[in-house]
């Protein structure tokens, strides 16, 4: 299985619209995801010392992280809108194999830097709002 190119590690943003369609956030150059689970530790005397989790319980959330360079796309301005606005919206994290994944997430943070002579860059923190979804 050959190794998959980063830069097809797309993340988009909802349109808004009925159906949904999404738009990809433009000017990414490094996009990470990551998938956290609490435990619940059911541990009892009989459980010989080791530790018993409880499966399907606990909370799951999915963070995103990405930084790139400022185009000005209509894609970025809604992630700002977002994160100005404190709102959550839909989002799709689209992978070189086809996978897809979908939920709803809220900008956690949003930060913008530029030197004099260079481009305008931003990165941003994604936090997941309810269940995250194979599409």
């Amino acid at each position: 299985m050959p190794a998959q190119n980063g830069s097809a590690f797309l993340l988009k943003i909802g349109d808004g619209g009925s159906p949904l369609t999404y738009d990809t956030v433009a000017g990414l150059r490094t996009t990470q995801m990551s998938i956290n689970g609490d435990t619940v530790v059911v541990t009892h005397k009989d459980s010989g010392g080791w530790r018993d989790l409880l499966s399907g319980a606990g909370t799951r959330s999915v963070s995103v992280s990405a930084a790139g360079i400022f185009l000005g796309s209509t894609a970025e301005a809604s992630v700002r809108a977002h994160a100005l606005a404190g709102t959550i919206d839909d989002y799709e994290l689209s992978f070189e194999d086809g996978e897809k994944l979908r939920g709803r997430f809220l900008v956690q943070r949003l930060d913008y830097s530029g030197d004099f002579n260079g481009e305008r860059n931003y990165t941003m923190q994604l936090e997941s709002s309810g269940p995250v979804v194979p599409a």
